[in-house]
Formats: C-alpha cells, structure tokens, sequence
C-alpha cells in the first residue's frame, strides 16, 4: 500500500464514516494511521465510547480488503478500537 493509497483510504474513511456511524461513536475521534515494519497498516482510534458490530463491519466494508479489528479499554468510560491491514 503506497502512500498514494493510504491517503485514499483515509478519505474512503472520512467519507464513508458519517453514513455508518450514525451514533459517531468513531467519526470525529483522535484517529491515527501508523505502518507496522512496512508489512501492515495500523488505523487506532481512542476515546470512543463504544462500537457495535455493525459500526466494525462497516469499517471493513470501508477498508475493502482482509483486516482483522480490535477494542481493548483504554479508561473505565473509554476505549481504543484498532484496526490492522495487511499490506502486500
């Protein structure tokens, strides 16, 4: 994944965010999007309050490719939600 399609992918997200999330439990949280040893790209949000299945599923329809998604707590009212994509 160039940086050309990072960038895309972001704005997919941006884009894409407002019609699936309509609680905005990610839409308009700190986001980051970091690549792991040039082999996956990692997309964290923080500070969301809480996601459903449906809101994950959508991100991945979103992201369009193979990616696998984690929520771990970030603070007893907060939690971080990571998403990982393979890059090839």
């Amino acid at each position: 994944m160039s940086h050309e399609s990072i960038g895309d992918l972001q704005r997919r997200l941006a884009d894409g965010l407002a019609r699936i999330d309509p609680h905005h439990r990610l839409l308009g949280r700190p986001v980051t999007y970091r690549v792991i040893d040039g082999r996956a790209l990692e997309i964290t949000y923080r500070d969301v309050a809480g996601i459903a299945d449906a809101e994950v599923l959508g991100v991945k329809r979103i992201i369009g490719v193979d990616c696998s998604c984690s929520v771990s707590p970030q603070t007893a009212e907060q939690l971080t939600v990571r998403f990982v994509i393979p890059l090839k």
